[in-house]
């Protein structure tokens, strides 16, 4: 008896810690693949345009292919590691962050002589003869869908000590992207078929001596161990408001972590904002919520009509450190297959899972308009109506009204509970009594009857 008990326990014990371990290896794998951007990556392609001396030229350029996740300032890092003793003689649309030890030079000083270099883009205000096409731009990078012409960045470098045919140069190793914190993981370099040129009057192709290519996925999970953004809902025929859920992106503890949040209405807001900038620039500084998120997403199922519906989005930024330029939101929702109109933000439909599926929309905002979303504050959000027209499926049942998923800038937002969604008074309120539980009610008054009989 004993020993069956120790058994089963010992079992019990290691099957809940092999589906931890399972549901923990599961999530971190899966995590990568984005449902809604199946095939979204960065890919950077490396093109040996001549030979030199000791070496090669190369065009290197970073085309961001996902839909709707963009590279937004302080802009890319991307690095590498040298196969060999390689050296970057000179640059142009680019620059390494780092010169490194050249003092074995005594005439003409590399660019940069580091064993793993790390290349930033230049700024706007470049002068022209340091410029390429789709460079210096401060490493910014937009979707492919919201503004294909900005969705890659070039730079072009010179590099020696490499080998001067196909057969005596090697791929660098190791490639890292950051955009600008960490979530991108890079593959090993691949050699593809040359690139052809085509001429701009399309009366010449020319093409690249080499070719290789190293694709980069983005994993939300590596970027940051916490949500980014939250949603919260409100309708107009019910007075809840469902906030975000509390401790989505962390709890208020001034006792362990002092100074994780700021409250609005303190005398010491822009010391402590610039304060926490220079110490550490990219994590986020925001203000006191039970959310604790950066960003919140508000949706309000604002009015009905008799063939249409109205709903009202407003996106929130607690970030005190962070301007977010060519901002966007990616909703899925059955019903934008019939939207109508969008008052004050750019839409686009995005159907991932083919054509005959429109449920999923990109909304951004107007250039000069609403294209920034301003720090937190008073100026600190962007809002617009959507009209959709009723289509056969339409109800307020069930939470039907609110969007199934809604990604901010790439990120998965946390959405509330289901059973907390506001429901309509007439129907959702109602306690749902089954026949079982009538027939064991009945019994039990039968069998209380009988005994004081």
């Amino acid at each position: 008896m004993g020993f069956g008990f120790r058994f089963i326990t010992k079992f019990t014990t290691f099957s809940i810690v092999l589906v931890f371990l399972l549901s923990s290896f599961s999530f971190t794998s899966t995590d990568a693949f984005d449902p809604l951007d199946p095939n979204g990556n960065i890919t950077i392609k490396w093109d040996v345009i001549s030979w030199t001396a000791d070496g090669y030229v190369a065009v290197v350029t970073i085309f961001n292919f996902q839909q709707f996740r963009h590279i937004q300032a302080p802009g890319w890092l991307l690095g590498w590691t040298w196969a060999k003793k390689e050296i970057i003689w000179s640059m142009v649309g680019g620059q390494a962050t780092q010169q490194g030890d050249c003092s074995k030079y005594k005439g003409n000083i590399p660019h940069s002589c580091m064993k793993t270099p790390t290349i930033v883009d230049l700024l706007p205000g470049t002068p022209y003869n340091q410029q390429i096409a789709n460079c210096c731009r401060g490493g910014v990078i937009d979707a492919w869908a919201q503004d294909p012409a900005n969705s890659a960045s070039s730079f072009q470098i010179s590099v020696g000590a490499s080998g001067t045919t196909n057969t005596t140069v090697r791929v660098p190793k190791n490639f890292t992207l950051r955009a600008p914190g960490p979530g991108y993981t890079c593959g090993p370099a691949a050699i593809v078929t040359p690139t052809k040129f085509v001429s701009s009057d399309g009366r010449r192709v020319t093409q690249a001596m080499m070719t290789w290519n190293v694709t980069c996925t983005y994993s939300q999970f590596l970027a940051q161990k916490t949500p980014t953004c939250c949603v919260s809902l409100s309708s107009f025929y019910n007075d809840t408001i469902v906030p975000c859920p509390t401790c989505t992106c962390g709890c208020q503890n001034n006792i362990t972590h002092p100074g994780s949040c700021v409250n609005p209405s303190s005398p010491y807001l822009a010391s402590v904002v610039e304060g926490s900038t220079i110490t550490n620039p990219y994590s986020p500084l925001v203000q006191c919520t039970t959310h604790m998120c950066p960003i919140r997403v508000h949706w309000h199922v604002k009015l009905n009509y008799q063939g249409y519906w109205r709903a009202k989005v407003t996106v929130t930024n607690f970030n005190y450190k962070m301007n977010y330029s060519e901002w966007n939101l990616v909703v899925q929702h059955p019903n934008f297959n019939n939207l109508t109109q969008s008052f004050s933000f750019n839409y686009k439909p995005l159907t991932p899972y083919g054509d005959a599926t429109n449920d999923t929309a990109m909304l951004w905002g107007m250039q000069f308009y609403n294209d920034v979303l301003m720090e937190a504050g008073p100026y600190g959000n962007v809002q617009s109506e959507l009209l959709f027209q009723k289509d056969p499926g339409f109800t307020f049942e069930k939470g039907w009204a609110f969007p199934q998923r809604i990604y901010f800038n790439g990120d998965n937002c946390v959405m509330p509970p289901p059973d907390a969604y506001p429901f309509l008074p007439n129907s959702s309120s109602r306690p749902n009594i089954s026949f079982l539980t009538l027939m064991l009610t009945l019994l039990l008054s039968l069998a209380f009857s009988y005994v004081h009989a």
